[in-house]
């Protein structure tokens, strides 16, 4: 597989990434705006599959990464 292949894959990964983002924001603000008192068990299993996506990005980009 070329670089530039990988490159292009991390790319759709980081875009997968914030989409499950985006959709386990909604999901909370949705839960907020209900009153429900705990996270929903859709928010957590979005947030764990975002986590892994996340892994397979830091995984596959050859570019070193900061938190900071």
């Amino acid at each position: 597989m070329s670089e530039e292949r990988v490159r292009e894959i991390v790319a759709q990964l980081e875009s997968i990434s914030e989409q499950l983002n985006d959709v386990a924001m909604d999901v909370l603000r949705s839960a907020l705006e209900d009153g429900l008192g705990q996270r929903p068990p859709i928010e957590k299993k979005l947030s764990a599959a975002r986590r892994a996506v996340d892994k397979a990005v830091r995984t596959l980009d050859p570019t070193p990464h900061s938190d900071y």
